[in-house]
């Protein structure tokens, strides 16, 4: 259950920066207004809400999947009960992790050539573009970490840190 606390308090801490990428593009989008109407602009804005959106899309996903706000297909699993269920559930976390594992690797190994070649962005900001790819496997990593997570509990029939149909503090929102 240590492990479970603290994967999950991982997917947390990587949800808030996610929401603190999306404060800072709307900030950055506010400027961008204010400036154009003299005439003037920070030139990277589309840079930046990009580089946010893709950094804030992967720092979600762990804190999204244990929340069960990740569309999914539940055509077979839904109609399933007990041990039947759990060992497709099983199945399907141990496919989703073997794909992203292999998709943050790759994200991981493009950020860290990025890294020793000094590659940075086209633009007047010349973006280390190590610093998205990272942030994008980093996130990627945190997911397969929940993923991880929640399959063991599958496997062992465990609890999880978030209640059954607890959608998390957006919940009366949607």
């Amino acid at each position: 259950m240590l492990f479970q606390r603290g994967v999950f308090a991982l997917s947390q801490a990587a949800a808030v920066l996610a929401a603190l990428l999306v404060v800072g593009m709307t900030l950055h989008i506010l400027l961008e207004i204010v400036l154009r109407l003299t005439d003037r602009s920070t030139f990277i804005l589309d840079e930046m809400v990009g580089y946010g959106i893709a950094g804030a899309t992967f720092l979600s996903l762990g804190y999204a999947f244990e929340h069960s706000a990740l569309v999914r297909v539940g055509l077979l699993v839904d109609r399933l009960r007990g041990r039947a269920r759990r060992m497709v559930e099983t199945f399907c976390g141990i496919t989703t992790l073997a794909v992203t594992s292999q998709i943050a690797w790759v994200i991981a190994r493009s950020a860290l050539r990025s890294f020793e070649r000094g590659r940075t962005s086209s633009s007047i900001a010349e973006i280390p573009l190590w610093i998205p790819e990272a942030v994008c496997a980093a996130g990627l990593m945190i997911f397969g970490l929940q993923v991880f997570a929640r399959t063991l509990r599958q496997i062992f029939d465990l609890p999880g840190p978030v209640a059954p149909g607890d959608e998390g503090p957006l919940q009366n929102d949607l």
